[in-house]
């Protein structure tokens, strides 16, 4: 990438209303439906490695904790490929696979080098470390036993009848969770659809949180929901949750960003 891109100060935010994040959750749905298959390979391919990471952890509690934070944490940057296909689909464009393999080796960069999307997965799986490293400090300090399996924390910490441990292990993540959201909210679409540093991108989705924050607030809920619910269902719910949160981002991101002042970032075409 060149030096010098557009700062954050480029991109407008707009105000948003309470009830705007159930209207991306319905054009989320809308896309899914237009390019069903797309959106369900999506879903599959991120269940399939949940799965994945469930038979490596087992029953090993810290390594399957672990895999679950990655899992949440990197899942935005695997819905790259269905932000395209929304942004193809406003512009009447066709949508494929095609379309989605082409964004990807985009990423070899407009100028041949364009790191932005790695660095951005980087700094997320970053985050995640962090707060298993965290977690486990909390929960390995205060238990009152060692917590190794699945079934040692659902019994000493989640129905321990004395304590708080638990509620203060929910208040560390939601304060941890609460930077990482506000961080990444519309970061990734903003990276693919803009020139813009990774910094300023962030600086933006942070300023777009300050500037909405109970309908972002919402928006996080409803993010958390949608996924839990596809995790309880032993992962198959996923085949249709992500393909849907992956569409409703990026219309997050178009009714919160007017970041028509930007430079295009227009797709390289493969070798």
């Amino acid at each position: 990438m060149s030096a010098t891109l557009p700062a954050a100060d480029h991109a407008m935010l707009r105000s948003l209303s309470a009830g705007q994040p159930w209207q991306w959750l319905r054009r989320g749905w809308r896309d899914f439906r237009a390019a069903p298959l797309v959106g369900a390979v999506h879903g599959a391919v991120l269940a399939a490695f949940g799965a994945a990471l469930l038979l490596l952890a087992g029953d090993r509690f810290w390594l399957l904790a672990s895999a679950f934070s990655g899992f949440l944490i990197v899942a935005p940057v695997l819905a790259v490929g269905l932000y395209a296909v929304s942004r193809a689909l406003e512009r009447g464009e066709a949508v494929g696979f095609a379309l989605v393999l082409r964004t990807w080796l985009s990423w070899r960069g407009v100028e041949r080098h364009d790191w932005r999307l790695v660095c951005f997965g980087l700094l997320l799986g970053l985050a995640g470390t962090g707060w298993v490293v965290t977690s486990a400090s909390l929960i390995t300090l205060l238990a009152p036993q060692p917590i190794e399996a699945p079934l040692d924390f659902l019994r000493h910490v989640v129905l321990a009848r004395e304590g708080f441990l638990f509620e203060l292990w929910l208040a560390l993540g939601g304060v941890l969770a609460a930077p990482v959201f506000a961080s990444s909210v519309i970061t990734l679409p903003l990276l693919l659809e803009r020139r813009i540093g990774v910094l300023d991108a962030v600086l933006t989705s942070w300023r777009a949180v300050l500037a909405n924050p109970l309908p972002l607030a919402l928006w996080a809920a409803l993010l958390m929901g949608a996924t839990l619910l596809g995790l309880a269902s032993l992962l198959l719910g996923l085949v249709i949750v992500v393909p849907v949160l992956g569409h409703a981002s990026w219309h997050a991101y178009r009714d919160t960003v007017d970041a028509t002042a930007l430079p295009l970032r227009e797709p390289a075409q493969p070798a």
